[in-house]
């Protein structure tokens, strides 16, 4: 099976699966190295639903928001890197700097961020609510980060950011 879906393919598969009676959670990011931070909040995501669809912030959007240093894993990798997970069952890109229009295009039943976030400040939660979904936060890992693994890379070869 295909994890990886254009917008239009993903809706009609979520719209299969609604009619079997399953619950749609949805998280996104941009996932630029994957780590332990990640894999854990992904496996508590998946627990919120019968199926977690991950939004992949694209090359261009990460840019936007990260800088254009950033991505340092190209979409189509991380994409792919992200499929691997048992606990991610879909995966879309979008170029937004926020996943509202594919929110809005989904509508998924659940909307999960990390406790980076307050909710007031999490994108889609006024939207999903309206249609009766709910939103849920999950605590983050102390230290865990795509910021942190390369400011210890270049800490232990010797560069500065």
């Amino acid at each position: 099976m295909n994890k990886i879906l254009d917008w239009k393919n993903l809706k009609q598969e979520l719209d299969r699966l609604r009619r079997e009676g399953k619950k749609i959670a949805f998280t996104n990011g941009c996932f630029d190295i994957l780590h332990v931070g990640h894999t854990r909040y992904l496996r508590q995501a998946r627990e919120k639903g019968d199926v977690l669809v991950l939004a992949l912030n694209s090359d261009s959007s990460v840019r936007q928001i990260k800088g254009e240093k950033r991505p340092l894993i190209p979409q189509d990798e991380r994409a792919d890197l992200l499929a691997c997970l048992e606990f991610v069952d879909y995966i879309t890109i979008f170029d937004e700097t926020t996943p509202l229009e594919l929110i809005l295009f989904l509508k998924p039943d659940v909307l999960i961020k990390g406790g980076d976030w307050a909710e007031d400040q999490i994108v889609g939660r006024d939207e999903v609510k309206s249609w009766g979904g709910t939103v849920a936060i999950i605590p983050e890992i102390p230290g865990a980060s795509t910021t942190n693994i390369v400011e210890k890379i270049l800490t232990i070869y010797g560069k500065k950011i």
